[in-house]
């Protein structure tokens, strides 16, 4: 078997359109899809990669085998100058972020509206 990378993450949302609204305004994504599907999901993509949002599940009692897994983070790859434009572009909005130097690679993590973590990196060390 030989993968080409990843197509999409699936996330579950609270809000499908702010969701969509804040990857399209503060990370650049375009929507994908969006005659398919009766709306669901909302699909939204840069480059290769897409996010497929969810309405949220409002029964969160549930004891299923699944219940505890979620998503840890998803990661973006950026070169050295757009890492520092994308550090530039969160404090202007007011986005906390956090700086971590991973020796191989520089990353950067903040969190979309919905708690989701989101990481930023680049492996083109100054």
């Amino acid at each position: 078997m030989e993968l080409e990378g990843i197509d999409h993450v699936a996330m579950s949302v609270r809000d499908m359109e702010r969701s969509a609204q804040w990857y399209i305004d503060v990370l650049g994504f375009e929507r994908r899809f969006s005659e398919m599907w009766d709306g669901i999901p909302v699909f939204i993509g840069k480059g290769t990669t897409s996010i497929a949002l969810f309405p949220a599940q409002s029964n969160t009692t549930s004891k299923s085998e699944r219940a505890g897994v979620r998503m840890l983070h998803l990661a973006f790859r950026a070169n050295h100058k757009n890492f520092l434009a994308a550090q530039k572009e969160l404090k202007q909005r007011g986005i906390r972020f956090e700086f971590q130097d991973h020796e191989i690679s520089h990353s950067i993590y903040f969190s979309d509206p919905d708690g989701h973590k989101l990481e930023i990196t680049t492996y083109d060390l100054p």
